[in-house]
């Protein structure tokens, strides 16, 4: 299979070479402008291009404490989405939906009682699983009260129905009105091996979104997934803390894809203790899930709840800032990252904001300092589209959204650029790619990053399931390429990349900017790489696809024969408003 694209299709490399001197050439700042209404040091002033000082002030603004960890529906929203605005409109960047920089996301807030507790009765012994020590469960159906009395145990190994796999958990039973019980992560993970799915590295349908959507399409009542933490490549206490306080969902008007009712996790000790009342091993359990012919399994045992919650509609807000393209505007190239993390948990003692600085006001910071860049070289003939999405912590909601509802046909998108927790452990001789292997823009990334004297590298945990965890992946669902990086494991200095930040600060607390720690001198080497993808595809004409048996290729390939875009050299489409 080649993966080498028609020269035709990119710019030489003398081109990339040049794009590289503008790069170099940028770094000269002209004079300060005016500072936007917006919390920050009244004599900072931002440069015009991709600079370590700016980036750390947007993380620290967006990371503060005045924030609040950035929860949708919250003053912490109101003062994210506002600063974004101000940051744009200083740069010059046009409204990227219609007159406004913001796109309304309708959503649903539903917030648990958190006393509530589950029953599990196994041969006429009732045991009680407290939320957030052994359990946590949530309702996406809006209903203020779910109950749920004496519903039957099914065991469904990892609750995967794939054709494609010749493979079916839910063969031969009928869990209308049961509890569906299933493990994390995707078959043949847990045994190693590599001819089930694709072994190690995790598909789609090893997901806990695609496995609560299964058990509502199989009409289960409800779904409890066993927690393990080389399955979810996250401990216990990441689940509890995504799960307890607010949820948000889009409205079902928005969002049709089924809904179990009652869906949750329970501990690996709790799920062990279960298997072994009902006479089972779950060791044993798990190992016979992961091999073909596995049948699912009746417990003896039988759930009941009362899931009590507040419910609300509330609005949040994509933010879409737009530079202009001078000869094919209505073909554009986006660059995203999510501003939304979990906010501020009063009811917990101590530290109860969840800034968030890495996770993901990085990616914030540095789609800011790609349009700073792209707004001071300008006129791209193609137009650029910054999008700062909601709702990604909540499940890629505002992403989805906007796939739903785009400010650029999608069909008109070169592509999709994303960034999500940037690496601020400094300069790597790596730059990793999540998910390589499934798009020709890595052809367009890989001589960048030759330039910058670096390989590119598959993630080091494909089990951990990256590429369907972040805002790319709806786009990529719909059939656009997407490019997902992440900052290099092989640093010049040494050490081990991400590794006190995934063990003690992802989704915690302790997630805050630090600036005598935080080396940024690889992610904005980071940043200019995928800046100049991004300038390669705006200044071009091709269009990139996935590679030849990538899933997603086939949509891709539908939406471009249905309205295929102008051949190269074609007169210019009307210039974008």
């Amino acid at each position: 299979m080649s993966r080498t694209l028609p020269k035709t299709l990119w710019l030489t490399l003398a081109a990339t070479a040049a794009l590289a001197a503008c790069q170099r050439g940028a770094e000269t700042p002209e004079a300060p402008k005016p500072a936007a209404e917006a919390p920050k040091p009244a004599a900072f002033a931002f440069k015009d291009a991709i600079d370590a000082a700016d980036f750390g002030e947007h993380v620290r603004v967006l990371a503060s404490d005045e924030f609040e960890g950035r929860a949708p529906g919250t003053l912490g929203e109101e003062k994210t989405v506002e600063y974004l605005k101000a940051q744009f409109e200083r740069m010059g960047l046009k409204p990227g939906n219609g007159d406004s920089y913001f796109q309304v996301v309708p959503m649903m807030e539903t917030t648990a009682d958190e006393t509530s507790s589950l029953t599990i009765d196994v041969k006429g012994t009732p045991r009680t699983l407290k939320f957030g020590s052994d359990m946590v469960i949530g309702t996406r159906t809006g209903q203020p009260e779910v109950k749920i009395d004496a519903s039957e145990l099914v065991f469904v190994g990892y609750g995967v129905d794939a054709p494609e796999q010749q493979w079916n958990d839910y063969a031969g039973v009928d869990v209308k009105g049961k509890t569906v019980v299933m493990l994390i992560n995707d078959p043949g993970f847990h045994a190693k091996d590599a001819n089930l799915f694709d072994g190690n590295r995790m598909t789609y349908y090893g997901r806990w979104t695609y496995k609560f959507e299964e058990a509502g399409r199989k009409g289960a009542a409800a779904a409890l997934i066993i927690h393990d933490t080389e399955g979810a490549s996250y401990g216990w206490e990441v689940v509890k803390n995504s799960w307890s306080g607010a949820q948000y969902d889009l409205r079902t008007a928005d969002d049709p894809a089924p809904r179990v009712p009652l869906q949750g996790w329970i501990t690996g000790e709790q799920a062990k203790t279960l298997f072994a009342d009902a006479g089972l091993d779950l060791d044993a359990m798990r190992a016979a899930a992961g091999k073909r012919g596995f049948k699912p399994v009746t417990l003896p045992a039988k759930m009941s709840t009362t899931l009590k919650s507040t419910i609300a509609e509330k609005e949040s807000r994509n933010v879409l800032a737009l530079l202009p393209g001078t000869e094919r505007p209505d073909e554009a190239v986006v660059y995203t990252a999510h501003w939304d993390h979990l906010g501020k948990h009063p009811d917990e003692p101590g530290d109860n904001i969840y800034n968030g600085a890495v996770d993901n006001a990085t990616g914030v910071a540095g789609i800011l300092e790609m349009a700073e860049q792209f707004a001071k070289i300008g006129k791209p003939k193609r137009s650029v589209l910054f999008a700062a999405v909601t709702l990604e912590e909540s499940g890629l909601l505002g992403s989805k959204y906007y796939v739903a509802h785009p400010s650029i046909p999608l069909d008109r998108t070169v592509a999709v650029i994303n960034l999500d927790s940037m690496s601020v452990a400094g300069r790597a001789r790596d730059l990793t790619v999540i998910g390589m292997g499934n798009s020709e823009l890595e052809d367009i990334l890989r001589p960048i990053a030759d330039k910058q004297g670096r390989t590119l590298v598959a993630e080091p945990n494909p089990a951990g399931g990256y590429y369907f965890r972040s805002d790319h992946f709806n786009f990529a669902k719909a059939g656009v390429p997407a490019l997902y990086t992440d900052g290099g494991n092989d640093l010049r200095d040494g050490g081990e990349a991400g590794k006190d930040y995934n063990e003690h600060r992802y989704h915690k607390p302790g997630d805050q900017y630090d600036p005598a720690t935080w080396k940024l001198d690889g992610a904005m080497e980071d940043l200019t790489a995928v800046y100049e993808v991004g300038a390669v595809l705006a200044n071009g004409e091709g269009w990139p696809n996935w590679y030849a048996g990538n899933p997603f290729r086939a949509a891709r390939d539908t939406m471009m024969k249905a309205n295929p875009p102008p051949a190269p050299g074609a007169p210019a489409a009307a210039a974008t408003k």
